[in-house]
């Protein structure tokens, strides 16, 4: 009996750490996300530093996001296509990719993208940073280091992530439209009417909204662990690890709640 009450103690413990980290861990996310927010409009804006991540954010982007939103598009045809053609509704496919990519698929695999491509570089950096004490100096120099770091990545992110989403929903599309065409038989002009006469403009939106919020979630975590990284190297491989991981899982949670809500919405 005594065994079973300290098993159950420990047990008990070990799930009071747990959740008092997870509160700790939401505390200096939401704080390092207030600072970054009051510090956003106090000029200088760093304008070259903005522009530099985009660049490395977007255009070193492109191509993995062209590769996996075509193949997305194209199996995502396929896939329906092998129900629909049970029910001779192949030109159904058009409709079908095209809501998929544009609502859901399109902005949730570029964020994931985005976190394990450019939030883990984010993470690794600052993180080398901290480790090494430049960010110490930073703020002995009175330069403040959110300002000076997260500022220009919380920009650059914001704008450059639904671009992207934009351009994924265009790839996917044409995926889907190479299989509807070229293996399907649906002609050109059916695919095209189906494609765009059901899309509506919340269509887009949503996604957009759901890659804005995505964005926010890839900085502010991938900032968070890289500046409060200790331990050396191997202090920075955690810290970038840790960073993917609960980048993956709130961005999967936030899609799931933002697509309910768009869902209630639209009633």
């Amino acid at each position: 009996m005594k065994k079973i009450v300290s098993k159950l103690s420990g047990l008990a413990g070990m799930l009071g750490h747990r959740f008092l980290n997870m509160i700790k861990y939401a505390g200096g996310v939401s704080i390092l996300m207030g600072q970054t927010l009051f510090w956003l409009p106090i000029p200088p804006l760093r304008l070259r530093q903005i522009v530099e991540q985009m660049s490395k954010i977007g255009v070193d982007s492109l191509p993995i996001v062209s590769m996996i939103s075509l193949f997305t598009g194209m199996v995502l045809a396929l896939q329906s296509a092998y129900q629909l053609q049970r029910f001779a509704a192949e030109m159904y496919v058009a409709a079908l990719v095209a809501f998929s990519m544009t609502r859901e698929l399109a902005p949730v695999l570029t964020a994931l993208i985005v976190a394990g491509r450019v939030g883990a570089s984010i993470t690794a950096e600052l993180g080398t940073m901290k480790v090494t004490e430049q960010i110490d100096a930073l703020e002995t120099l009175a330069t403040n280091p959110v300002k000076y770091l997260v500022v220009p990545r919380f920009m650059a992110l914001v704008i450059t992530v639904p671009i992207l989403t934009l351009y994924a929903d265009f790839i996917g599309i044409i995926g889907g439209y190479l299989v509807g065409v070229y293996k399907l038989g649906v002609s050109h002009a059916m695919y095209m009417k189906n494609t765009w006469d059901p899309l509506k403009y919340k269509d887009i939106w949503t996604g957009l909204v759901k890659s804005l919020v995505f964005a926010i979630i890839i900085c502010v975590v991938a900032c968070y662990e890289g500046m409060k990284t200790e331990g050396g190297a191997e202090g920075v491989g955690r810290a970038t690890t840790a960073s993917v991981v609960v980048s993956f899982i709130l961005i999967i949670a936030s899609d799931c709640f933002l697509t309910a809500l768009f869902y209630f919405i639209g009633r």
